[in-house]
């Protein structure tokens, strides 16, 4: 099987022949910079170029910036400056770039995905993701009570530049799947009610996620945290999966499949354990074992590796990675 087939076939059930190898978060910036001075070669640069060192499976991620005409996710410039519809109109021409020359560089990627020799995914930035970049934390808090009519200008300019971000896509280089940047649950679970949720979030996934769907496209949601109540709200709007699952914040994986035997899962690796010893790395595939045999599970670190794993360290896992994806 080639890598599109292999992500595909897992991601819907069916037998492979092994699991993808992957890190969908790659690494810190930190974490590199320190394994370049324990032997990580020092002209390897992007995340591409470390993860075909390192034998991995080829992914390809284009982020699609609300505030920046990058394919790469980057810190953002805005954040908290919004705080009333004045101050939201008055920062809107600095936003929703033009992607063109991003979107153009994705071609040559169209080639290597259909000939099966890397899978290309594609960032959108989600409908809790942007109104807190723009307000911050607090401030959408209350919004949701005290200004609705901003919240869904806001998601609705989100919405339209989204759809046309995917029309250029389209004609470039349709991606294998999409993740839909939210981060809107932490350690104790969502960071928004259901009700709130329903309101201002489902709404612009009902316009985006079916036009996902008709370019073929597997649809996640990147949240951090405990999403496990967040889970059927997500799936009655046509999300397929979650990802980073991170174990530190109580996600249970194996709960998740009993509940929702067709959830994608990828992630759910506890990075905390990679510097501890090679025993307590093999100790954590080993709960992993059963989601990777069931299928519909790519196990991964369960987000950005750490500056405190050494390369050393890091191999181990890798080790232990290849020795647990044929399932």
């Amino acid at each position: 099987m080639n890598h599109v087939e292999r992500f595909r076939a897992v991601m819907n059930g069916q037998p492979v022949d092994r699991l993808p190898m992957w890190e969908w978060a790659m690494w810190w910036d930190e974490t590199i910079a320190r394994w370049k001075t324990e032997g990580l070669p020092g002209e390897l640069n992007t995340v591409f170029e470390i993860s075909e060192y390192f034998g991995l499976d080829p992914y390809q991620q284009f982020w699609f910036s609300t505030t920046d005409s990058t394919i790469e996710a980057v810190q953002h410039h805005v954040e908290g400056i919004v705080s009333n519809m004045d101050d939201y109109l008055r920062v809107r021409p600095r936003l929703f770039p033009d992607h063109s020359a991003a979107i153009d560089s994705m071609r040559p990627w169209a080639g290597r995905q259909a000939r099966g020799e890397a899978v290309v995914w594609i960032t959108l930035e989600g409908y809790f993701w942007f109104p807190r970049t723009l307000m911050g934390f607090t401030r959408i808090s209350l919004a949701f009570y005290d200004q609705p009519e901003l919240l869904h200008r806001i998601n609705q300019d989100l919405t339209d530049f989204n759809l046309r971000i995917l029309d250029r896509v389209a004609q470039a280089c349709v991606p294998t799947f999409v993740t839909i940047a939210e981060d809107m649950s932490y350690n104790h679970g969502p960071m928004i009610s259901e009700r709130h949720f329903d309101e201002f979030i489902a709404p612009y996934y009902r316009q985006l996620i079916p036009r996902l769907h008709a370019l073929g496209a597997e649809v996640l949601v990147d949240t951090d945290g405990d999403v496990t109540l967040m889970v059927p709200w997500l799936l009655r709007e046509g999300v397929q999966g979650v990802l980073p699952l991170e174990r530190q914040a109580g996600v249970d994986g194996m709960r998740l499949r009993q509940r929702f035997p067709t959830l994608q899962m990828v992630g759910h690796y506890d990075k905390m354990v990679m510097n501890r010893g090679e025993e307590v790395v093999r100790r954590e595939f080993e709960r992993l074992a059963p989601l990777m045999k069931g299928g519909r599970f790519i196990p991964s670190v369960d987000h950005q590796t750490p500056p405190g794993v050494s390369l050393d360290q890091y191999r181990v896992y890798l080790r232990w990675l290849r020795e647990y994806a044929p399932q």
